[in-house]
């Protein structure tokens, strides 16, 4: 078959757009190209290195899932520098075979390779959390078993995970490691289900040497995950292999989980991560520096450590300033004062996820945990609706992670949220409700 390649990636590139966050795509995916699709091979183009370097870290598997829905292929996927359209141009460069190299990750395709112990910064927030990683990761099954891991959005859990990975995996080839986020598994029981082919399932994760679930507050209210997960266990933990969960709560705090698996996750160790001081996230912003090659002085890492206190942001912050330096003429200083102010812009309000949920809830005097449930009365589709588009409207979150905030939604069904919300209020619909919201959280003042 023959693809018009412009008009196959605008039509990727307008899905991508959907489940990205703003300024994601923006950053990295808004000046790409796909130069050609041969062979089932789509080579990429785009604009400097450290793009393509954060592409197929963070982005591989999603581009490649967004090409093969559009073409009916399995793909593989290059990324080249955008510097022409003529294949000798960059089929026989030292780029070319360092992109193959990298995506080529054995039995770890959920693992980013960059998540090592030596790239974690270390401080008194998650020290626990750090040494006991590394212990396990040395006595597979023999130290802590399980190991949970929790904490709040941003602060290090899945690097930590991915971590006892890449070292187990570098140590002994032999082990067989699964890493997966609780979606993952939560499709790979559903899967299973469906084609009536549960045998296959339990070999594959009943036979692993070490399990690592990201994520597993999303399995609740889910009895046949749960269940699955309880057996698969009970088998990995009697024959010695290693167990690594990683929540937002500790065990006893997940709600709708079953008491023998909340029982199960407690029976090692559990230990948490706290949202990282100043001194952490300066050497966060060192460290991400130095791996993308960039010279960050440190008193630019600490004016941006003292404005910027999510993690994730700090990793925004520094590749926008990045990118700006490679286009822009001025100072490194002047940038990041630009760059500050448009983050407290666009930031204004300071406000996390959850308080959000919560303080929407709060005005109309219902329970977070009501909108994050299955239950569909017309009242609290309508609150529901309205904290996905407060999610969008106000932090600029993506449709998949609004969703995985709203229990597990699919991404489709957030759009469709947000889109009833702003129609509503195009028609003047319960415009002043949003308004007292907005106006509310801003001041935190909720009576």
């Amino acid at each position: 078959m023959n693809y018009d390649n412009n008009k196959l990636w605008k039509i990727i590139l307008n899905e991508i757009e959907t489940q990205v966050s703003k300024a994601n795509f923006l950053t990295l995916f808004n000046k790409t190209q796909l130069l050609s699709l041969e062979n089932d091979v789509a080579t990429i183009s785009a604009p400097s290195a450290m793009i393509i370097n954060l592409l197929e870290k963070r982005f591989y598997e999603f581009i490649k899932k967004a090409v093969d829905k559009n073409t009916g292929k399995n793909s593989k996927i290059i990324f080249v520098p955008k510097v022409s359209t003529d294949k000798t141009s960059y089929s026989n460069t030292p780029l070319f075979y360092e992109s193959e190299r990298k995506t080529i990750i054995g039995h770890l395709p959920r693992v980013r390779k960059d998540y090592t112990f030596e790239t974690f910064a270390v401080s008194t927030s998650n020290q626990l959390a750090y040494v006991s990683a590394q212990t396990i990761a040395k006595k597979i099954g023999n130290a802590y078993n399980p190991l949970f891991i929790y904490g709040p959005v941003g602060v290090g859990k899945t690097h930590l995970m991915h971590a006892i990975a890449n070292f187990v995996y570098k140590e002994s080839l032999d082990r067989k490691i699964s890493c997966l986020t609780s979606e993952d598994f939560t499709n790979e029981v559903v899967e299973a289900i469906r084609t009536s082919d549960t045998a296959r399932m339990k070999r594959k994760f009943r036979n692993l040497d070490v399990l690592v679930i990201d994520d597993v507050q999303f399995i609740a209210g889910k009895e046949r995950v749960q269940e699955e997960l309880f057996h698969t266990f009970n088998t990995l933990i009697d024959k010695g292999a290693q167990v690594v969960l990683s929540s937002d709560r500790p065990p006893s705090e997940i709600k709708k989980i079953e008491k023998r698996l909340s029982s199960r996750f407690s029976g090692g160790l559990a230990v948490d991560i706290e949202p990282p001081d100043f001194e952490l996230r300066t050497a966060i912003l060192l460290i991400k520096a130095k791996k993308y090659n960039f010279d960050l002085p440190i008193q630019t890492a600490k004016k941006i450590a003292e404005k910027i206190l999510d993690t994730r942001s700090l990793e925004g912050s520094l590749l926008r300033l990045m990118t700006e330096m490679e286009t822009n003429l001025e100072s490194i200083d002047t940038l990041t004062n630009q760059i500050l102010y448009r983050e407290s812009l666009e930031n204004s309000s300071t406000y996390h996820p959850d308080d959000i949920i919560k303080n929407l809830c709060a005005f109309y005097r219902i329970k977070p945990t009501q909108i994050k449930s299955p239950k569909r009365d017309a009242s609290l589709v309508k609150v529901r609706q309205m904290a996905m588009y407060l999610l969008r409207s106000e932090l600029g979150l993506s449709f998949v992670e609004i969703g995985n905030l709203l229990g597990g939604r699919d991404h489709t069904t957030i759009m469709h949220g947000v889109d009833k919300i702003q129609n509503m209020i195009d028609k003047n619909l319960f415009t002043e409700d949003l308004r007292k919201i907005i106006d509310a959280m801003k001041s935190q003042n909720f009576s």
